[in-house]
């Protein structure tokens, strides 16, 4: 059974949301002040932690840089805010995805199980060793990366980078279609899906994440190419 932590101060919006969580066979907790978020993250095993920005004691933004640098969790950031800008600070904080109220609860419940499997299949991309995967050791290889298909892992200058699961799915997407020029739009469509809710800013956000985890110098990046007016690709013939 998946755990489930709610950080949502609207009691009324956190009780809809347990819910249909619980609805759908999930164990969900609930806390309505962000400085006891930390303390139960710590004392309990979850498998996704479900955040609100507005909240009180540490607001959504401060938690979630603080958890991105000690732990590794799907967070799922709720927000009033509709601006683009508020949806790309909570990703550049280390989200792994955004959902802007009003929400349907439906959605809310189809987002969370979608980042479940994401993360089930990048922590457990070698099948928990119950069967042998002869293709588990393929892997691409550029310049000083690594990219593990079957294994969800990457390896910069021999060291493993550690990429959420939205992160490894487009640089491996870019990097199994080198020198191929690929729009933001043409990239959400194929990450995200065509009946996902957002916008093609998040795609900047997640390719800007990427290249400071696996570039040398991101702002002179060697892989993942930025074309003018166009958008990205992945260089092949990298060093």
């Amino acid at each position: 059974m998946k755990r489930i932590l709610i950080a949502e101060d609207d009691a009324e919006i956190a009780e809809i949301e347990k819910d249909y969580l619980e609805i759908d066979g999930m164990e969900v907790d609930v806390t309505g002040n962000g400085n006891s978020v930390l303390e139960m993250l710590s004392a309990k095993q979850y498998d996704l932690l479900i955040l609100d920005i507005m909240l009180p004691g540490k607001n959504g933004y401060e938690l979630c840089k603080e958890i991105r640098s000690s732990m590794d969790i799907p967070i799922l950031m709720v927000t009033a805010k509709t601006e683009t800008v508020d949806k790309i600070k909570a990703l550049g904080f280390g989200a792994d995805d955004y959902i802007v109220k009003p929400f349907d609860a439906v959605e809310l419940v189809a987002r969370v199980k979608s980042h479940l499997t994401r993360y089930d299949r990048l922590t457990n991309g070698n099948n928990n060793g119950k069967t042998a995967d002869k293709n588990i050791d393929k892997f691409i290889a550029v310049g000083n990366l690594r990219i593990y298909p079957k294994a969800y892992k990457v390896y910069a200058r021999d060291k493993e980078v550690k990429l959420t699961g939205r992160e490894f799915e487009l640089l491996l997407f870019l990097a199994e279609n080198p020198n191929i020029v690929f729009s933001k739009e043409k990239l959400f469509e194929k990450i995200w899906g065509y009946d996902y809710v957002g916008d093609s800013a998040t795609v900047t956000v997640h390719i800007n994440h990427v290249r400071e985890k696996i570039e040398d110098d991101s702002s002179n990046p060697q892989y993942i190419e930025t074309v003018w007016g166009a958008g990205y690709r992945f260089n092949k013939q990298a060093e």
